[in-house]
């Protein structure tokens, strides 16, 4: 078995061999750019964790690997133009440096590209994978929608923002982690149950998300508030409205709009409001019930139970995170 590092080491060397048209420059440079400073790649982790439960011979997974890593990629170029985001992952977005026109454009190519790597699947499999890859894509996409939906909807309740995160969030990461299993011959029932606890850690993570843009550092990559400063409906917004006094609810309304307060007071004073309700508390108590649902998923595997240990420590690393 591989180590979650092991495994990283061995996506990043292989995507760092696909080779890119040099031509036209603007279309494939930005698709360059945004794939060499990937993040995590929690994704393709995930799918190759998923399939080393089951099996060992991870570079099997690789070309299913990479198409979702790749779509991936492709979301977050159009993310930054709809949500007019200048800053990815510390740097310069795609449409902050190219513009929307050239961002719309790669990111369509890259779609494209993740199709083509997903060929790669053994012939037996592909039909399979092909249908799990599609349903993820449209998820992720729906999942969107409802998210741009909530800028203008007056009230978000908690189970409305939940189902959000899980088609535009945690389907993507149940994605990787079934066509991962799936790949490794795993029974139905196991991808079943694998696919509930890439859910329930999608969600964590998504939360997670959410309180690390109030209350993480700056070397998240992103200006800390910046949900704050947009008035995002987060978990940790929608929370605080359901357990606001109206004084309170009027804060949290309203002082992204107000022109006499400088970023800094404005996030202070959303935070104040969060502090004083308990909001921070309980995401985090939502996550901790998160992970272990998830974690107990995977002691119903039909595995010997070192096989998920990697698996395990790997989710428990990411919502151990800071950044």
């Amino acid at each position: 078995m591989k180590t979650p590092q092991q495994i990283t080491e061995i996506f990043e060397h292989h995507l760092a061999m696909i080779n890119m048209p040099d031509e036209p420059q603007r279309l494939y440079a930005p698709i360059r750019y945004s794939l060499a400073e990937g993040g995590k790649r929690m994704r393709p982790v995930l799918a190759m964790l998923a399939y080393n439960i089951y099996a060992d011979d991870v570079q099997r997974v690789l070309p299913a690997a990479t198409a979702i890593e790749v779509f991936h990629n492709f979301t977050l170029l159009h993310d930054d133009i709809m949500d007019n985001a200048a800053v990815r992952r510390g740097r310069p977005s795609v449409f902050a440096r190219w513009g929307s026109n050239v961002a719309i454009l790669s990111g369509d190519v890259m779609m494209i590209e993740a199709y083509r790597h997903l060929q790669g699947v053994e012939s037996k499999y592909l039909p399979e994978v092909f249908e799990c890859f599609n349903s993820m894509a449209a998820r992720v996409c729906e999942g969107q929608q409802y998210d741009m939906d909530f800028e203008t909807q007056p009230k978000v309740a908690v189970a409305e923002y939940m189902n959000m995160i899980e088609l535009k969030t945690a389907a993507l990461l149940a994605g990787s982690v079934v066509i991962g299993a799936t790949l490794a011959g795993a029974s139905a029932e196991d991808i079943q149950r694998l696919n509930k606890f890439a859910t329930e850690v999608g969600i964590a993570f998504q939360l997670q998300d959410d309180l690390l843009d109030s209350y993480g550092d700056e070397q998240l990559g992103k200006k800390i508030g910046g949900d704050i400063l947009e008035g995002k409906k987060t978990y940790l917004m929608i929370i605080s409205l359901s357990h606001a006094t109206e004084a309170q609810r009027e804060v949290l309304r309203s002082t992204h709009l107000r022109t006499d307060l400088d970023d800094n007071q404005k996030i202070a004073a959303v935070k104040e409001v969060y502090d004083a309700i308990g909001a921070r508390a309980m995401t985090e108590q939502q996550i901790s019930v998160r992970i272990s649902r998830a974690l107990a998923i995977l002691d119903t595997l039909d595995v010997p139970k070192e096989r998920t240990e990697y698996m395990k420590s790997y989710v428990e690393s990411l919502v151990g995170r800071k950044k």
